[in-house]
């Protein structure tokens, strides 16, 4: 597991809550990690790998 402090919550979740774990870590409303995700999509898919393996590799809150 990936062990920086950062988890996905269990409240506030979209689909997987990577983006919602990632943005207090980085100060950001995780509406804008949603949309530059979601933006990369476009661009070659490598968003979609990014959140994939976050969504692996970031622990849920309990």
């Amino acid at each position: 597991m990936l062990d920086i402090g950062i988890t996905r919550p269990a409240q506030g979740r979209v689909i997987a809550g990577v983006c919602a774990g990632l943005a207090p870590r980085f100060g950001l409303d995780p509406l804008i990690l949603r949309v530059v995700f979601a933006v990369s999509l476009f661009f070659g898919g490598a968003g979609a790998l990014v959140y994939a393996v976050l969504w692996v590799l970031m622990p849920s809150e309990k």
